[in-house]
C-alpha cells in the first residue's frame, strides 16, 4: 500500500532550493519509502547497515564521487562524519537536491546537521499519516478503532493487530534507541516513567510527582522526557503566555506523537477497552491535537501550538499563534454537542476580542455547523 505523503510536495519544493534536504521523524514514519518515491532515481544507501558504513567509512571521498546524481542517505546519524564530506562537496556545487538525509533521532539528527550543514539544509519532520492521508483506509473504522490502530504506516499496510505493532514497536525502540541515546541504568524503572506519562496524557508534566512515584530524582525525569521528545515518543504543549493581568500555568501539557502507540502503553488492547477507559476523551484529544501538529508539519513549518489555563480554572485545549491573531481550538470526543462545551471559548473571545481570528470546537459528531461566532465541527475535518 503505497499512500502519497502531503508533505511530498514540500520536500520536492525544498530539494529545489537547497542542495541538502534533511527528513527527521519516528522510526517506521515512512521517511525512507517518502525519499524514494519522491526521487526514483536518487542512489539509495541505509547507514543501519554496517556494511555499507563501513565500505562509506573507509573513503568518504569515493563515495560521494560515485553519486553525483542525487542520492538519499538513511539514518546518518550511524555515520555524522559524512556531513563534513557533504559540506564540501555542496561549497565548491551550484547544485540543488544533492542530497536527501534521514534520521530518526531529533536532537542528534539536528545537533550534528546544524554543526556541519547550517544554511545548505532544508529541515522537514515527517510522523505517522494523517486523517486524509488515510481516509480512504479508515472510513469504515469507528472512532475507538482509529484511535486504537493509530495512524503508523506498518499496521495499515501490513494489516497488523495494533496492540501487538505497538508492542514490538516498542520493545524495539527500548532496545536500540533509548541505548543509543542515552545510558540509562535501570531500563525498568524508565519503562515504568513511559507507562506513567501515557496515564497522563492531556495533563500538566508534573516532574516531582514522577520522581516521588518512581523513586528518582527530578533531573532524572526530566532527562528522561528529554530521551521521548528526542525520539518523537512524546509530544510536549507549552502554555500560553501573554501580557495579561492573570495567573497562568507554567508547566507543559504531555500528549505522545501517536495515539496508538499511547493506546498500547495504557493496556488497551481492543475496541471494547477504549469504550469504558477513563482516559478515552485524553486519548481522542491526543489524536485532534496531532492532526493539528502534522498539518504544520506537512506544510515545512514548525509546531506554533499552544494550550490556556489561568487560577480560575479557565481553560482552552489549544492556542494557534498566527501573528497577532489567535486560533482557538476545544477538544471533545462526545458525539452530542453541549452548549457548556462552548465556555473556555466564550471566555478568551470576551477576554481578547481584537486578538480572536478562528474560534472551533472539534467533536465527534456528525454535523458541522456555527454558533456564537464558534466553527463546530468533526474530528475528521478538523485539518482542512
Amino acid at each position: 500500500m503505497l499512500i502519497q505523503r502531503e508533505i511530498e510536495s514540500e520536500l520536492k519544493e525544498m530539494a529545489s532550493q537547497y542542495p541538502v534536504v534533511t527528513i527527521t521523524g519516528p522510526r517506521q514514519s515512512g521517511k525512507t519509502t517518502l525519499a524514494k518515491m519522491a526521487f526514483p532515481r536518487y542512489s539509495y544507501y541505509s547507514f543501519e547497515n554496517p556494511d555499507i558504513r563501513e565500505q562509506v567509512q573507509a573513503d568518504p571521498n569515493a563515495f560521494l564521487q560515485a553519486n553525483t546524481n542525487g542520492v538519499i542517505i538513511d539514518e546518518f546519524q550511524h555515520f555524522p562524519e559524512i556531513l563534513s564530506y557533504i559540506q564540501d562537496v555542496v561549497d565548491k556545487s551550484t547544485g540543488k537536491g544533492l542530497f536527501i538525509l534521514t534520521g530518526s533521532n531529533q536532537l542528534s539528527v539536528l545537533n550534528k546537521v546544524n554543526q556541519s550543514l547550517a544554511g545548505r539544509t532544508a529541515l522537514l519532520k515527517l510522523l505517522p499519516f494523517s486523517f486524509s492521508e488515510i481516509k480512504k483506509e479508515v472510513h469504515q473504522l469507528s472512532i475507538n478503532q482509529i484511535m486504537l490502530h493509530g495512524f503508523y504506516p506498518g499496521v495499515y499496510a501490513n494489516n497488523l493487530n495494533p496492540y501487538k505493532a505497538y508492542r514490538n514497536y516498542y520493545e524495539t525502540y527500548i532496545e536500540r534507541d533509548v541505548r543509543q541515546i542515552s545510558n540509562i541504568q535501570n531500563l525498568r524503572q524508565f519503562q515504568l516513567f513511559v507507562r506513567l506519562c501515557a496515564g497522563r496524557i492531556g495533563q500538566l508534566f508534573n516532574a516531582s510527582a514522577l520522581s516521588n512515584e518512581i523513586g528518582v530524582s527530578n533531573q532524572t525525569i526530566k532527562h528522561w522526557l528529554s530521551i521521548l521528545e528526542a525520539s518523537y515518543i512524546v509530544y510536549i504543549l507549552p502554555p500560553w503566555h501573554a501580557n495579561l493581568k492573570k495567573r497562568l500555568v507554567k508547566s507543559p501539557k504531555i500528549y505522545f506523537y501517536d495515539v496508538g502507540l499511547a493506546s498500547f502503553l495504557l493496556g488497551i488492547e481492543n475496541e471494547k477497552h477504549i469504550e469504558t477507559h477513563p482516559l478515552r476523551g485524553s486519548l481522542y484529544e491526543n489524536m485532534v491535537l496531532l492532526e493539528l501538529v502534522k498539518n504544520r508539519f506537512n506544510s515545512g513549518l514548525d509546531s506554533n501550538f499552544y494550550f490556556y489555563r489561568d487560577n480560575h480554572n479557565n481553560e482552552v485545549d489549544v492556542i494557534q499563534e498566527q501573528g497577532y491573531g489567535l486560533n482557538l481550538f476545544e477538544i471533545k470526543s462526545s458525539m452530542t454537542f453541549h452548549q457548556a462545551f462552548l465556555k473556555g471559548l466564550n471566555y478568551l473571545n470576551k477576554l481578547l476580542p481584537d486578538r480572536i481570528n478562528k474560534s472551533m470546537l472539534v467533536y465527534s459528531g456528525a454535523d458541522d455547523f456555527e454558533i456564537q461566532n464558534h466553527k463546530v465541527t468533526n474530528f475528521l475535518r478538523v485539518g482542512e
